[in-house]
C-alpha cells in the first residue's frame, strides 16, 4: 500500500484534502503538525529543550506551551527556529516513519500531512507526493481567520519553500481555490497508481 505525502503552504487546505482522500482510499492519516503540538505539550524532554534552546518564555506558568510566544520567537529569530526544528523534526519523523511501517504491514494506505516535507528532505520516504495549493489571497484570508496578524502570516509563508518549487517537485498538484465539492472532485480524479 502507498505512503502518500501531502504538503503545501500554511492555509492551503492540506488537512481538509487529507481527510477527503483518506475516506476515498481508504487510508490512515498522520498529522505532522498535530504531533509537533502534542510533543510541545506532553513531552518533558521537549519542554526542557525548548525552554533551554528556544526561549525560557515558551511555556506558561501552568506548564502549557505558549504557541504565540514560540511563534513570535522563531519567526523573529531564524536561529531559534532552527533550534526548535532540530528538537521537533527528528521526533516527528520517527513517529510518522513508524506509523507508515505499521500501516504498510497492515496493508493500509497512509497519508502523512506534512507541511515541511521538502524543507525536511523527506521526499524519498514517500511513494507519491501531493501538493495542495491555493492563491496567496485565499491563503492569507484562511490564516487570518485563525487569528494571526498579517505580519506573522507573511513571516510564516516566507519561512516555507516557495509554492512554485513545491509544485515542481510533486507528483500531483491539487488547486484549492474553489468549493469543498471541487476539492472532493479533484481527490476522486487522482490516479495514485500512475
Amino acid at each position: 500500500m502507498a505512503v502518500l505525502g501531502i504538503t503545501g503552504g500554511i492555509g492551503s487546505g492540506k488537512s481538509t484534502f487529507s481527510r477527503i482522500l483518506a475516506r476515498l482510499l481508504p487510508a490512515e492519516i498522520f498529522d505532522a503538525d498535530a504531533t509537533a503540538r502534542r510533543l510541545l505539550e506532553t513531552d518533558s524532554g521537549v519542554r526542557e529543550a525548548v525552554r533551554r534552546d528556544v526561549s525560557p518564555l515558551a511555556y506558561t506558568p501552568d506548564g502549557s506551551a505558549d504557541r504565540n510566544a514560540i511563534r513570535r520567537v522563531v519567526f523573529e529569530n531564524p536561529g531559534a527556529r532552527a533550534r526548535l526544528e532540530a528538537i521537533l523534526h527528528p521526533l516527528v519523523r520517527s513517529r510518522w516513519l513508524q506509523f507508515a511501517a505499521e500501516s504498510r504491514a497492515a496493508n493500509t494506505h497512509v497519508i502523512v500531512d506534512i507541511p515541511l516535507l521538502f524543507e525536511t528532505n523527506a521526499e524519498s520516504f514517500f511513494d507519491r507526493i501531493l501538493t495542495v495549493a491555493c492563491s496567496r489571497e485565499n491563503q492569507m484570508a484562511r490564516i487570518a481567520a485563525r487569528g494571526l496578524a498579517r505580519d506573522q502570516i507573511e513571516k510564516i509563508i516566507e519561512s516555507q519553500l516557495p509554492l512554485d518549487q513545491k509544485i515542481a517537485r510533486s507528483d500531483f498538484v491539487v488547486w484549492n481555490d474553489g468549493t469543498l465539492a471541487i476539492l472532493e472532485d479533484q481527490a476522486a480524479e487522482l490516479d495514485l497508481n500512475s
